[in-house]
């Protein structure tokens, strides 16, 4: 683990007493959000260590299962509070944050060390369908709840779409099984670039206690978020588009970047597309059916101005792939509409 995440991881660590001791709740909740960002990190890196030693093939099936366990952690702790305005918000923000801040922060730092890098445009393109199908499950609930406003129907709609979205997802594995992992982000030898593997005991261990704090984190988190919003005036959209997904992915983020600037745009993609697949054909459904089993629905409608924010950073991921090579021009566009994204959201009240 980096140096700069050992005060973070202590920060984690404090949140514990901060909480027994009741300290203000905005305290527990920056303490908590900042000891998310290594414990997320971690479950990645023992989850890369992993897929190492297990192979291509078992390691791609691996990190397409396990590499949002952070955000998925995180949405059912806030789904069982009854918070589903920031859910969805995580939800779209965790999208919305692979394909701009990810991607664009990694096409920048490539292209600007390496100038133009060239990836896979066919592997792009079929990112960029999944992104299509992700934008249509989204569009679809939201036009028949405003032709049909009844609950029950919206739900059972919402139902249909999300076991379509697994059964795509579950032909999504089958695929990156078939090619020795060839599109899973990233592959068991690419990390081992990043840093030298964990033995295989050692990750496991590391992959239980990470996951363990993950868990204890997110539920504090939870807890002091709605204070938190009144503090601060921050909305849960903002909350949960911009706060949510850092702290899930900042690890995952310098990844990429590291990967780019070894002129490894291709992995750096496939980390960018492959998160926000998963996000959207993955983590959403279960956290619709998780809904259902726990009495707090959480329907596939969103406020419209996330749709076409997921829409909007969709279609700048598939004219930007299209051609296979990125420049450094590509990568602040990208940065460009994420900034005014969360620019939106920070000025957008919640909407229960």
């Amino acid at each position: 683990m980096s140096r700069w995440m050992w005060p973070l991881l202590a920060a984690g660590v404090l949140a514990v007493p901060a909480r027994l001791l009741a300290l203000p709740e905005f305290v527990v909740f920056g303490l908590a959000a900042l000891g998310l960002i290594p414990t997320a990190a971690l479950i990645g890196r023992a989850t890369e260590d992993l897929a190492f030693h297990i192979g291509p093939r078992l390691g791609g099936l691996l990190n397409a299962t396990f590499g949002n366990a952070a955000e998925l952690i995180i949405g059912s702790l806030a789904l069982r509070a009854g918070l589903l305005v920031l859910v969805k918000a995580s939800i779209t923000g965790a999208i919305i944050g692979n394909l701009l801040l990810v991607l664009g922060a990694s096409v920048l730092v490539g292209s600007w060390r390496h100038g133009i890098q060239q990836f896979d445009a066919q592997e792009a393109g079929r990112n960029a369908t999944m992104m299509v199908i992700a934008l249509v499950s989204l569009l679809l609930p939201a036009t028949f709840a405003a032709i049909e406003p009844n609950a029950v129907r919206i739900e059972e709609v919402s139902v249909a779409v999300t076991v379509v979205l697994l059964l795509v997802y579950a032909a999504y594995i089958a695929y990156i099984v078939q090619l020795g992992a060839r599109c899973a982000p990233p592959t068991p030898q690419d990390a081992a670039e990043v840093h030298q593997p964990w033995p295989r005991s050692t990750a496991v261990l590391v992959l239980a206690a990470a996951t363990a704090g993950t868990v204890v984190l997110a539920e504090m988190l939870v807890q002091t978020v709605e204070a938190v919003t009144v503090l601060l005036g921050w909305s849960e959209f903002f909350i949960g588009l911009i706060v949510v997904p850092l702290v899930g992915n900042v690890a995952e983020h310098f990844s990429a970047m590291q990967l780019a600037a070894k002129n490894k745009m291709d992995v750096a993609l496939a980390i960018a597309a492959g998160s926000s697949t998963q996000i959207a054909l993955l983590v959403a459904p279960l956290l619709v059916l998780l809904g259902l089993g726990i009495g707090h629905w959480l329907d596939l409608v969103f406020h419209p101005v996330e749709i076409i924010a997921v829409a909007a950073a969709a279609f700048l991921f598939a004219f930007v792939s299209v051609d296979g090579e990125t420049t450094w021009l590509e990568g602040i566009q990208l940065l460009a509409l994420y900034v005014m994204v969360g620019a939106v959201f920070f000025f957008l009240p919640s909407v229960h």
